[in-house]
């Protein structure tokens, strides 16, 4: 591997994002239109603290990931910090560029005071579950989920 750089992502890197995005693990080729991929992205630009990362090597991207340091009025004003969409080049597996994003996101999270930084993952991706475990995350509590009406109604009206 080449020398990897570590940033906050450009609407220039989007198409490089959305490839990675496409793979099978990820979202199976169903990935957003640029143009809308580029609205959404403005719109995260906006929030603060929603940072999607990027893993660039020799001008490709290599991997990804989004973190969001949340503020909390619970644990004393201590702020959290979630990682989502963590993805990876599949030619680039194994050699690094995953550790490199999940530390990058770890010292963000520290530097802006979260106590904790956390993420949920698919029950059936084991090699993923292991890559967590070897960089000290520990498997804690249950996740759940709930499939929300995509047409915005209340779920109910949706019945």
């Amino acid at each position: 591997m080449n020398k990897l750089v570590i940033r906050p992502a450009n609407v220039a890197d989007l198409p490089g994002i959305l490839t990675l995005y496409a793979q099978p693990d990820m979202d199976d080729g169903d990935v957003l239109p640029l143009e809308e991929a580029e609205v959404i992205f403005a719109r995260m630009c906006r929030y603060p603290d929603y940072t999607l990362i990027v893993a660039v090597d020799e001008r490709r991207i290599a991997g990804s990931l989004a973190l969001l340091i949340m503020d909390n009025l619970a644990h004393r004003g201590a702020r959290a910090a979630i990682v989502e969409d963590v993805v990876v080049a599949p030619n680039q597996h194994g050699q690094g560029v995953g550790t490199a994003l999940m530390r990058d996101a770890m010292a963000r999270a520290t530097m802006k005071h979260c106590y904790k930084l956390v993420l949920s993952s698919n029950a059936k991706r084991a090699r993923a579950h292991e890559f967590y475990d070897k960089l000290g995350f520990r498997r804690h509590g249950i996740s759940f989920w709930i499939d929300l009406p995509p047409d915005g109604t209340s779920g109910e009206e949706a019945r």
